[in-house]
C-alpha cells in the first residue's frame, strides 16, 4: 500500500458504512425475487353422508357335520375275509353287497344241522306210529295204559326234538347268509382297514368299513348358556319346538370359507348343558343332492339377524387407535373432528353403529391418512346408496 492512502478496512467508521450499505443491498435483492406468500390449500376429500337403514347381520358358531346314518358294518360271524366288493369312498345303494366272509364252515353246519332234523323228524313219525299203534289196543285192554302213555311221552319228546333241530337249522341258514354282507343305506363307504384274506369277527375292535347316509348333513353347534337364555328370549314361541319353527334359514360357512349352496333349518337342541363346556348343542340340517358334503367335516353355521333403522358405516371409513374404532366427522365450516363409534355387529363391508354418529352426520370417506382434528376440508359428495350398490351387505 502506498504511503498517504487509507484503507477501506483499517478505518473504522468506513468498515462499519461498508457492512451497511451491503446489508441493504442483499435485502433489496431478496425482495425484489421473492413472490407472495402461497397460501395453504384446502385438500378436496369424498365425504358420506350417513342414513338409518335395515341391515342383516350374522353371528356364527363353529359345526362338525355328520350324515343323516353313519352305520358301523360289522361282521356278525368269524371267518376269513373272502372278497371285498367296493372301495374307500364308493357311494353304494342298499342291499348292494360289500363284503364276503369265507362260507365253508357254515355251509357245513347247515348240512348237519339239516341232517339232524331228518334224523327228529324220523324218530317223531316213529313215536306217532307207536302212539297210533297202542291206541286201539288200549280201548281193547290188550295192553294197560300205561304203555300208552309212555309212548305218548315219547312221541311229545321227538316233536320237541323236532323244533330244536329246525330251530339250529334256522340258525345256520342265519350265520351262513351273514357271511355275505351287503349296505342297509344309502351312502358313501368310509375306510376299509382290512384287507382280503384278514381274520374279522365280532370281537374285532374296528369295523370292516364306516357307511355315511349324507343324503341329508347334520350340522352340529353349541350356544353358551347366555345365548342360549338370549335365544329363549327374543324367539317368539311358547316351547322350545316352537321358538325353532320361527327362526330363520342358516347358512353354512365351508372350511374354505365359500358358502354352501343350500340353507338349512335348525331343527333340534340337546337336552342339557354340556357340564364341561357349559354349552348346550343344536342340530340344523342341510340338503346335500350333490353329496359335496362329508361326515366328519368341519364348517360354521351362519344365523342371520335383521336389524331395522341402524346406521351403516363403511369400513374404509374407519380407522382404528388403541382398539377403538373411529371415524372422521364433518362438522360446521367444514371442519373435522374424530369419534369413536360403538359398534354392534357387521355385514360384508360395513360396520353396524349403534353410537358416535347419527343419522345425516357426514364423514370423510377416504384420504384421511394425514388429517387432524380441526383441519378443514373441501368435502366431495359420495352417495351412500351408490356403495351400497356396489359393494351390498351380506
Amino acid at each position: 500500500m502506498k504511503k498517504g492512502t487509507v484503507s477501506l478496512f483499517t478505518h473504522p467508521m468506513a468498515a462499519v458504512l461498508y457492512v451497511g450499505m451491503l446489508t441493504i443491498i442483499l435485502n433489496s435483492c431478496a425482495n425484489t425475487n421473492a413472490g407472495p406468500a402461497p397460501m395453504h390449500d384446502m385438500p378436496t376429500l369424498p365425504v358420506v353422508q350417513l342414513n338409518s337403514t335395515t341391515a342383516n347381520t350374522y353371528t356364527e358358531y363353529s359345526a362338525a357335520l355328520e350324515g343323516k346314518v353313519n352305520v358301523e358294518i360289522r361282521p356278525q360271524v368269524d371267518g376269513v375275509l373272502d372278497k371285498i366288493f367296493v372301495d374307500e369312498g364308493a357311494a353304494v345303494k342298499k342291499g348292494q353287497p360289500l363284503f364276503k366272509i369265507n362260507d365253508r364252515i357254515y355251509i357245513e353246519q347247515l348240512s348237519n344241522a339239516k341232517a339232524a332234523l331228518m334224523a327228529a323228524k324220523a324218530n317223531m313219525e316213529k313215536a306217532e306210529i307207536e302212539v297210533s299203534r297202542l291206541s286201539p289196543l288200549v280201548q281193547n285192554k290188550v295192553v294197560s295204559e300205561v304203555q300208552l302213555k309212555s309212548a305218548q311221552s315219547a312221541y311229545e319228546a321227538a316233536k320237541a326234538t323236532v323244533a330244536s333241530a329246525e330251530s339250529i337249522v334256522h340258525n345256520a341258514q342265519i350265520n351262513l347268509g351273514y357271511t355275505y354282507i351287503t349296505a342297509p343305506v344309502d351312502g358313501y363307504v368310509g375306510r376299509i382297514p382290512y384287507k382280503t384274506g384278514s381274520l374279522v369277527g365280532r370281537g374285532e375292535i374296528n369295523p370292516l368299513t364306516l357307511l355315511s347316509d349324507v343324503s341329508e348333513v347334520y350340522a352340529y353347534f353349541s350356544l353358551s348358556e347366555k345365548d342360549f337364555l338370549t335365544f329363549k328370549e327374543e324367539t317368539p314361541g311358547n316351547t322350545i319346538p316352537e321358538k325353532l319353527k320361527h327362526l330363520p334359514k342358516v347358512s353354512l360357512l365351508l372350511a374354505d370359507n365359500s358358502v354352501y349352496e343350500q340353507q338349512g333349518s335348525i331343527e333340534s337342541v340337546d337336552g342339557q348343558f354340556n357340564k364341561t363346556m357349559g354349552a348346550i348343542s343344536f342340530r340344523a340340517t342341510f340338503a346335500n343332492p350333490q353329496g359335496i358334503l362329508r361326515s366328519g367335516a368341519t364348517g360354521k353355521v351362519r344365523i342371520p339377524q335383521q336389524q331395522a333403522n341402524t346406521i351403516v358405516v363403511p369400513q374404509e371409513s374407519t380407522y382404528e387407535l388403541q382398539d377403538k374404532v373411529f371415524v372422521f366427522v364433518v362438522g360446521d365450516s367444514n371442519k373435522v373432528a374424530s369419534k369413536p363409534l360403538t359398534i354392534s355387529g357387521k355385514s360384508g363391508n360395513y360396520y353396524l353403529v349403534n353410537d358416535g354418529v347419527k343419522n345425516g352426520d357426514r364423514i370423510v370417506f377416504a384420504g384421511f391418512e394425514r388429517l387432524q382434528d380441526g383441519a378443514k376440508i373441501t368435502p366431495q359428495s359420495v352417495s351412500l346408496d351408490s356403495l351400497l350398490k356396489a359393494k351390498p351387505m351380506q
